[in-house]
């Protein structure tokens, strides 16, 4: 089978919600020699965003988006062990949640997915986390990133908190804040002190991997 070939059919695999076929040809990518980043990249998290742009339009409803996902990660299981760190260096750490008082978490799990797909290890929280449950969370697991997200304008203010509770823990430096959801806006981001705030998930995961690269390696220590 064609490197192309392995690539769309594992995207397709994610479209289709099939679960067995991802898993099937991310082993076949491995002994084709196919590189497991591109794998997941142009294969895998190529066909979630493309899940996540139809489930935008309403073209596409929370079941489909809830097997495709579970497809990625059976594709996922099988190629993350293969990919390659830059140096050998551990994973970058993402802290995620939903913000206190707000239960949605399609956003946060989109987000989650999009950035386990370009290498990050992902804590999730889940949804309506207390404010100091990610400062703990980022001192535990030595986090390079921390997103928090809303679909509720209710609860933009416990962001804020949040970004706060960083600073007044003197940990502000440590990590990189990216919030996001509907009523997030990049001045609202930036009114509130976090790094930035993006429209989609894969351009918070491009943002993520990118920026974890300004932080220096030995500020947990």
């Amino acid at each position: 089978m064609e490197e192309s070939e392995i690539i769309s059919g594992l995207t397709n695999a994610v479209v289709n919600g099939k679960k067995d076929q991802a898993v099937e040809l991310a082993q076949q990518a491995l002994a084709e020699g196919v590189d497991p980043y591109k794998a997941v990249i142009d294969g895998l998290a190529k066909g979630m965003e493309i899940m996540g742009d139809r489930y935008d339009k309403k073209q596409a409803f929370m079941p489909h988006l809830l097997m495709a996902s579970n497809a990625m990660y059976g594709g996922m299981d099988v190629l993350t062990p293969h990919l390659k760190l830059e140096g050998g260096e551990r994973r970058a750490v993402l802290v995620i949640g939903t913000a206190e008082g707000d239960v949605h978490d399609i956003g946060k799990n989109l987000v989650k997915t999009m950035m386990s797909a370009v290498g990050f290890e992902a804590i999730d929280l889940g949804k309506d986390v207390p404010i100091n449950s990610f400062t703990e969370a980022a001192v535990e697991h030595k986090a390079d990133v921390i997103s928090v997200s809303t679909l509720m304008t209710s609860t933009m203010d416990n962001m804020e908190k949040i970004v706060k509770s960083f600073t007044e823990k003197g940990i502000r430096d440590k990590v990189k804040i990216i919030v996001g959801g509907a009523p997030i806006t990049p001045d609202y981001a930036d009114e509130i002190g976090a790094d930035t705030s993006k429209p989609d998930a894969m351009e918070a995961a491009h943002w993520a991997k990118e920026i974890v690269k300004e932080l220096p390696k030995d500020r947990w220590n």
